[in-house]
């Protein structure tokens, strides 16, 4: 259909500027000549970095060039705003290369002691914010070092004998995923002693069961419960495989090909806890699947916190009524009074989608890089850094939000009775009591399930005489089993929802987290 004019000018988008052209003149400097093309509209500039930042001029590897790199170069390579995150492993793992270093006798023991010193230094200025951090000296390993100089002077140069950025960064970021990883375990096994122990305390507490969101079987809210007990387990497993296979040490591969250096890579892999050093230099520099194993770890840990969090969030409807969070993990309507909002669990919920993004993201930028080391890899450490700190702030919610929790066992019961969740019972007692095959006993439950749902009662109101006008055979024994509790009661097999079952179950997962060593 046409528009008028005048509808069609009121809804046209606004035109979008042309693209700048970047300046030309053969009397200017190339630096000037860009200066106004790359001023952004958000202020930064691209010729002096940040506003009112100087020009970054790192000269630590710059001998073999002429003159400094382009202001935006230098900006889209340096990696400080981020890296930073890294200077406790960095240093750590400067002061084991120059220990090694020197009981090899490739720097002298004063210079050793020197450096470490100094390093020592640097850590407890970082610690303490006084650390002025540069732009100019691009990373976290040059920022390090040139405080290091200034400190101790010459004898700071030799600390980057027979190693390079390739084998430092893979060390720094594998020890700082490694570090992340034990933090990690240690919060799962927080929360899962938080579930297993409200499982213990409603290992009674009848609910519904759902499959595909409907009423299906009841169980209790304490086997509900269990069940992410045990996919954290598997979680917790997942970390463990991946920490044993990023447990080995890229320091001393240099830049790709080794050191002519008597360098002892088994002395720093031990003084870093590593289980032995990497056996290939090719694969020391450009190995990053210790990032993606412990990001798809997480991704796998985020799914659960995420249904667990929606499962929250639809329990706290008043549809559903099951439980109460209070005001420590709610929070209000700008416009509606009466609004109380899990948004605890809806962020758990939504960062998932972050944690898996991040993922992602590190498979895609390692996909198409050939042997070894690529400027590329610079790009792995700020989804790692996103995702697994967001992923330790959901766990950490996700177990306050549990022992938070209040249940409405009223609320639940009644529901689990609804939708005729007892029918497998009925038809379990066929096979049991009349030797129905199954198949025909599912027949026949379908048939008494529909006349109770015509007659909009319960299969528990159903009269004697009415179910018998279906199968002749049943007697009033079938009355034992339609009711929720003994439907609960009666699933004994391994694994399933019997009341008692829970109790063993989460009293054996209290037990066995309590000897955890985390």
């Amino acid at each position: 259909m046409a528009r008028s004019g005048a509808a069609a000018a009121q809804l046209a988008l606004p035109a979008l500027p042309p693209p700048r052209p970047i300046p030309y003149s053969a009397a200017a400097a190339p630096q000037a000549a860009m200066a106004s093309a790359m001023k952004t509209p958000l202020g930064r500039n691209w010729v002096t970095g940040f506003s009112g930042e100087d020009v970054m001029s790192n000269k630590m590897w710059g001998g073999r060039f002429e003159t400094g790199p382009a202001a935006i170069m230098e900006e889209i390579n340096a990696s400080i705003g981020f890296d930073r995150r890294l200077w406790r492993q960095d240093i750590d793992g400067s002061k084991a290369h120059v220990t090694m270093l020197a009981r090899q006798g490739i720097v002298t023991e004063a210079d050793a002691a020197a450096i470490a010193k100094g390093l020592d230094q640097v850590a407890g200025e970082i610690e303490a914010g006084s650390f002025t951090f540069s732009r100019a000296l691009e990373d976290i390993h040059m920022n390090v070092e040139s405080r290091l100089r200034e400190i101790v002077g010459e004898a700071a140069g030799r600390l980057h004998t027979a190693r390079s950025r390739n084998d430092q960064i893979a060390t720094d970021f594998r020890l700082w995923v490694r570090d992340t990883v034990d933090e990690l375990d240690g919060q799962i096994v927080a929360l899962q002693k938080v579930l297993a122990a409200r499982a213990l305390e409603h290992a009674a507490t009848v609910m519904p069961g759902f499959t595909h969101l409907q009423s299906a079987q009841p169980t209790t809210f304490g086997h509900h419960l269990l069940a992410y007990v045990e996919m954290l387990a598997r979680d917790r497993g997942r970390l463990a495989d991946a920490r044993k296979r990023m447990n080995e040490c890229p320091l001393g591969a240099a830049a790709l090909c080794g050191t002519s250096f008597p360098i002892d890579r088994h002395m720093t892999a031990a003084a870093l806890g590593f289980d032995r050093p990497t056996a290939n230099s090719l694969d020391s520099v450009s190995d990053r699947d210790f990032a993606m194993e412990t990001l798809a770890a997480a991704a796998i840990i985020a799914v659960h916190l995420s249904r667990l969090a929606e499962e929250i969030v639809l329990w706290c409807t008043p549809q559903f009524g099951f439980v109460r969070l209070s005001d420590a993990f709610s929070t209000g309507s700008s416009i509606m009074p009466q609004k109380r909002n899990p948004d605890a669990a809806e962020l758990v919920r939504g960062k998932a989608g972050r944690i898996i993004g991040a993922l992602n993201a590190v498979l895609v930028l390692m996909k198409g890089l050939p042997l070894s080391y690529a400027k590329d890899m610079q790009e792995d450490k700020e989804p790692a850094f996103d995702a697994l700190p967001n992923l330790s702030l959901c766990l950490a919610a996700m177990a306050g939000m549990i022992g938070d929790l209040t249940v409405d066992a009223k609320q639940m019961k009644a529901a689990a009775g609804s939708g005729y969740a007892t029918a497998t019972d009925l038809a379990d007692w066929l096979v049991r009591t009349l030797k129905m095959p199954f198949r025909d006993a599912h027949h026949v439950t379908g048939r008494i399930v529909g006349l109770a749902s015509a007659k909009r009662v319960g299969l528990e109101r159903l009269t004697l005489e009415e179910m018998q006008a279906v199968e002749p055979r049943i007697d009033d024994s079938i009355f034992a089993v339609l009711g929720v509790a003994k439907s609960v009661r009666s699933r004994t097999s391994y694994g399933g929802t019997a009341p008692d079952n829970v109790r063993r179950q989460a009293k054996r997962w209290l037990r066995q987290l309590a000897r955890t060593s985390v």
